[in-house]
């Protein structure tokens, strides 16, 4: 009888205990279920707030998108699709995300690796290409991790088409560098993949993506190159709200809206298309470790894989963090603080301290750079005396990119005058002086090219540009 009513009593103290373990535990889920409530409510906040007063102050229009454990945490459009202003941005809306779209002729020359089709260590003459000689010492591998040395299809404003590629890759003999031995981002390199790809197939690289890629990822919004009407298409335009020139580039640009764009980047980290050796292969660049290859730059202590495109004033960007399992999209169709703003995102998601980016003074004197840069210069230093708290006169990085947009545009004098206002400003900032180096450069004035860069590498240098441009001065001048 004791027995027994030990038993009976053991039972109900055991019954007893779980309950109240079930209801400890059940209690431990919804206060975590509750904290994750609060803190994505905490998310969702200051990303509004960042990017509502971003697009306020003119440095956003586009689509952003922030996935943390693969739920979504934040998706909104701001502005317009063009610049009449008419059309809101959607969710739909389709961009040129620039040199992302580069992903996709990497990603499927390793489909074609995997499959056994390909070996990356191929030359690309087994293509019967008809390209010059050094083709026999040009890898696939090469070519996706831009250390080839080949020919450059493209410099400054030259724009070139399919035909204009082959014409130049086929009568060049001479290639940039021993393939293996240095680094150089280039389209040709992204130009020769895409034509191997139709070599060993068979189909057009447009054809092979959409049946091996779109289709399998359901990314029903993606289309390459679309025409200005097409649906959902956006157009890019500058600050001033004109559009900018879309010329015709290589073939092979895949435009993609938002959801596409996170429907591929959950494919690659979930190896869907790809395994995740082939995966890693493409993330780290065995030539250029610190300048990133196909799939943008890596960052192995963060363990962060962040890539950005611009194309004309496209601008894109994506940070994929392995380790905190969180993804961050912006696609823009008006060049302007997308960079600054996918790290800024990124600081709030990991909870550290962040900034609202102030008024761009880039912006403020740019157009009058563009016409007279000596009155772009006092309305510069007007601002900073009487609106410094608004604007960004601590970023470096806006004199830096004005000064090269006038390069671009082959106004050197005006290039060479607001570099020369960025290195008075940050007399400490080696890169503005390898900055204004180049500028010099350009416009031949060597003996001030060489001091600026002479000036940068006593500043702690520019990752070795500085003693590289230094030597080919001294080459070519013969000093």
């Amino acid at each position: 009888m004791k027995n027994r009513f030990f038993l009976l009593l053991t039972t109900v103290l055991f019954t007893n205990t779980l309950s109240a373990q079930a209801l400890h535990n059940s209690k431990e889920t919804k206060k975590i279920h509750q904290n994750s409530i609060e803190q994505k409510a905490v998310y969702i906040n200051q990303i509004d707030s960042l990017m509502t007063k971003s697009y306020e102050r003119g440095l956003f229009n586009g689509n952003v998108l922030v996935v943390k454990n693969n739920t979504i945490v934040y998706k909104k459009s701001f502005g317009f699709t063009d610049e009449t202003q008419q059309t809101p941005l959607t969710d739909k809306s389709i961009f040129n995300p620039g040199s992302i779209a580069k992903e996709f002729n990497a990603v499927s020359i390793m489909i074609l690796v995997e499959r056994g089709l390909l070996n990356l260590d191929d030359p690309i003459s087994k293509f019967d290409l008809g390209l010059p000689k050094w083709s026999e010492k040009v890898t696939i591998r090469h070519l996706i991790n831009y250390a080839s040395g080949i020919p450059r299809i493209e410099s400054g404003l030259t724009i070139v088409n399919d035909e204009g590629a082959w014409n130049i890759l086929r009568n060049n003999d001479t290639l940039l560098f021993e393939p293996g031995t240095g680094y150089r981002y280039d389209n040709g390199n992204v130009f020769l993949q895409r034509r191997i790809i139709e070599k060993v197939t068979g189909m057009s690289f447009q054809q092979f993506v959409t049946k091996n890629i779109i289709k399998p990822l359901k990314m029903t919004n993606s289309v390459f190159e679309p025409e200005f009407g097409y649906k959902n298409r956006t157009s890019c335009y500058d600050m001033d709200k004109v559009r900018c020139p879309e010329l015709k580039f290589i073939s092979g640009w895949l435009w993609v809206d938002i959801n596409d764009l996170y429907k591929w980047i959950e494919a690659m980290n979930s190896n869907r298309l790809i395994s995740k050796e082939s995966f890693q292969t493409l993330l780290n660049n065995p030539y250029a470790k610190d300048e990133g290859g196909s799939l943008g730059r890596y960052f192995e202590k963060e363990d962060l894989q962040r890539h950005n495109g611009v194309s004309y004033k496209f601008e894109s960007i994506f940070l994929n963090d392995f380790k905190n399992n969180i993804t961050i999209i912006l696609l823009s169709n008006n060049l302007n603080r997308v960079w600054d703003l996918g790290h800024i995102i990124h600081n709030v998601m990991l909870g550290k301290e962040y900034e609202i980016p102030k008024k761009s003074i880039y912006q403020a004197i740019r157009k009058e750079s563009l016409n007279d840069v000596n009155k772009a210069i006092k309305t510069y230093y007007l601002l900073k005396e009487n609106s410094k708290s608004e604007y960004s006169f601590e970023n470096s990085g806006e004199l830096n990119k004005l000064g090269y947009e006038l390069l671009r545009l082959e106004k050197i004098n005006e290039s060479i005058t607001i570099f020369k206002l960025a290195t008075n400003e940050f007399p400490k900032n080696a890169n503005l002086f390898d900055s204004l180096g180049e500028a010099y450069f350009t416009d031949k004035q060597y003996d001030l090219a060489l001091e600026s860069y002479k000036k940068a590498i006593s500043l702690g240098g520019t990752n070795g540009n500085a003693e590289k441009m230094i030597e080919k001065i001294e080459k070519e001048t013969g000093k």
